[in-house]
């Protein structure tokens, strides 16, 4: 697998519910981050259990700092309730969204890597 040495990953891991307390977190986090053109965050999922409306604004707002940068956002392993509400909000269409981590790098030849421009 060749990924061009320009790309550079953030992983975001956040953990346990993304409410308003923890939307508040993973949002500090994400602004600690100096954004940079033909970056690829990602959101692993993995641990977060519950995720309701006040935790859907940081995605929102980090996948539209990332696009205004040329980023790249997507989110990976979305447990089931989490899952379920973006489904219901219809952004699920919005965000790019794997099943593992490995994922978005085992389908780098069939899927372009191009960032958001």
């Amino acid at each position: 697998m060749a990924i061009s040495q320009e790309l550079q990953v953030v992983l975001f891991k956040p953990q346990g519910s993304i409410n308003l307390e923890g939307g508040m977190a993973l949002s500090e986090q994400m602004v600690d981050i100096v954004p940079q053109p033909h970056q690829l965050w990602v959101i692993d999922l993995t641990d977060v259990d519950f995720m309701d409306s006040s935790g859907l604004v940081p995605l929102v707002k980090g996948l539209t700092t990332a696009r205004q940068i040329g980023c790249r956002l997507v989110l990976c392993n979305v447990q089931a309730p989490v899952r379920l509400i973006l489904e219901l909000t219809q952004l699920d269409s919005v965000f790019e969204i794997f099943n593992t981590y490995e994922d978005i790098f085992t389908n780098v030849n069939d899927r372009s890597l191009a960032l958001a421009s």
